[in-house]
């Protein structure tokens, strides 16, 4: 088969797992499990209940996914059916869900009990000039019996999935990246591209049937839906499906479920690190870790001896699940790997380093990471200007420096974007800024990045007060709280005269002052990612 024949989309590789082992156990959690055939009954009785609602083949449907079955199951019968999933954020304020209604403009939002007050709270903060989208609760669409094994058995003898002549490059996915109350940049990803991947992390990790795939990442990213949910149903392995991530209950769920491998972003190997250590931490089934960016060589080798695993580090983006991994049995410690490839068509994917006019670098240069394969983003949704800057001549920018050595892996040097890196979450600076310039006490402020024991970067905040006001952190602090997501609130905050400014006026950033003086105000980190 060549890439012009190719007719992967996410409902084919459902449809072919559940072929091929229509009675395997799927999806597991704590609320109950699912075949690969009782998936493909529920996907398509939960598409029935859509088209009632309205939804046709190209809408775009909202939905505050939760990483639970029934919001899986909706997502993959949204995008079985030719609509686009909007997956956003549970966490999100009502100010962010107002923006990004007003931005894509969803037929529908899909939602639950305990965020329909957030998300109603949305009708009226929006500058639309349509009506507020209708929303209904996730559990009303999905069979409310999707966890009776034999109940969905009998239904899957008259529920398939939509006969909707999905194609690979139809568009199934718009990814939401950093800022949302103001215009984010939405990511459109094509089925294509979830389907390559699905194909490729099995090989790339050396996965198969027997294994079992346990993700705590959120379904409004790229990497669950990419290659824990798309990973599993290509190499029929099983799936389960954690709300959130907790250290201390990590361990203990992974040996209640049997999972085999996890994907880990951002601190989370550190925190679990930082929790006493247990004579059974290493007494489970887990085997494998998939992670980026990659720990210091020692402190990688302790985690793989405390946890009884092998890591495995990559790098890829919402942009383009194809990047960069680990090659088999290839240890290159502190680098992101080498090009990722797919396992039955070969060389789809080619990567170079360049400098600031575009002239290719050879090794030990440094420069940024371009990307050029299939599965590269079609551009940012009703953004061509946004689009246009991250192409160049079809090859896509990464916005990350990095060198590559004679042997063919890359290591990271630092981000050509101002973009923080938070808890395995990008958040934009600006969009921070000007929600704290919003408060009646700042005149001015600087939102940085700075180094945080949990690896990747705190926030903190430098406040300039206005004239007469006093600057109370803890009252600011919620103020931010109240239109932020919680990651996106400065942990650190610090008062200062002035900014310092470069002679065209933009603030200098790196000129502000480092550490951590006396009189900051620190709020402190929890250990749980939620």
């Amino acid at each position: 088969m060549t890439q012009a024949e190719y007719s992967g989309t996410i409902p084919r590789l459902l449809g072919e797992a559940a072929e091929r082992d229509a009675d395997g156990t799927w999806i597991r959690s704590d609320e109950g499990s699912v075949t690969f055939g009782g998936a493909v009954a529920a996907v398509g009785l939960t598409a029935d209940a859509l088209r009632a609602l309205g939804v046709r083949r190209g809408d775009l449907v909202m939905l505050t996914a939760r990483t639970t079955p029934p919001y899986l199951l909706c997502w993959l019968a949204i995008t079985a059916m030719g609509a686009v999933a909007v997956a956003v954020n549970p966490r999100s304020t009502a100010t962010e869900i107002a923006g990004l209604v007003g931005q894509v403009r969803p037929s529908l939002i899909v939602t639950d009990a305990d965020l329909a007050d957030v998300v109603s709270g949305a009708n009226g903060r929006g500058d639309w000039q349509d009506a507020f989208p209708p929303m209904c609760d996730v559990l009303s669409v999905v069979p409310a019996d999707w966890a009776d094994a034999a109940w969905m058995a009998r239904r899957a003898r008259d529920a398939g999935l939509p006969d909707a002549a999905v194609a690979p490059d139809d568009l199934a996915v718009l990814i939401p990246t950093s800022g949302t109350t103001g215009r984010s940049k939405l990511v459109m990803q094509t089925h294509r591209a979830y389907a390559m991947a699905g194909e490729g992390f099995p090989f790339w990790m050396q996965l198969n049937a027997a294994d079992v795939l346990m993700t705590t990442l959120p379904l409004f990213h790229v990497n669950a839906p990419c290659y824990s949910v798309m990973g599993s149903l290509a190499c029929g392995a099983g799936l389960v499906l954690v709300p959130r991530f907790s250290a201390g209950a990590f361990l203990d769920t992974a040996r209640r479920h049997g999972a085999t491998e996890f994907n880990a972003i951002g601190a989370m190997l550190e925190i679990l690190m930082r929790q006493p250590e247990r004579a059974d931490d290493a007494d489970t089934l887990l085997r494998l870790c998939y992670t980026g960016p990659a720990p210091e060589k020692e402190r990688q080798l302790e985690m793989e001896r405390r946890f009884g695993l092998r890591i495995v580090v990559g790098y890829a983006m919402s942009e383009s699940p194809y990047g960069l991994i680990w090659a088999h049995g290839a240890r290159p410690y502190g680098t992101l790997g080498s090009v990722r490839q797919h396992p039955t068509l070969g060389t789809i994917n080619e990567v170079r380093v360049v400098d600031s006019v575009g002239a290719v670098l050879g090794p030990g240069e440094t420069g940024e990471l371009e990307l050029r394969n299939p599965v590269v983003t079609p551009g940012y949704w009703g953004m061509p200007e946004e689009t246009a800057a991250v192409m160049d001549d079809g090859w896509l920018r990464s916005g990350d420096l990095v060198t590559v050595g004679a042997d063919g892996t890359y290591t990271f040097v630092s981000r050509v974007k101002e973009v923080i890196r938070r808890r395995g979450e990008n958040l934009s600076p600006l969009e921070v800024e000007e929600v704290l310039t919003g408060h009646s006490a700042v005149l001015d402020c600087a939102v940085v990045g700075v180094a945080s024991e949990l690896s990747e970067e705190d926030v903190k905040a430098f406040i300039v007060p206005a004239a007469g006001e006093r600057v109370d952190f803890a009252e600011l602090r919620a103020f931010a709280a109240d239109r932020l997501a919680s990651f996106k609130v400065p942990r650190y905050w610090q008062l200062i005269d002035e900014l310092p400014r470069t002679p065209t006026a933009r603030v200098a950033k790196h000129r502000l002052p480092a550490g951590h003086p006396d009189g900051e105000y620190d709020a402190e980190v929890p250990d749980t990612i939620r």
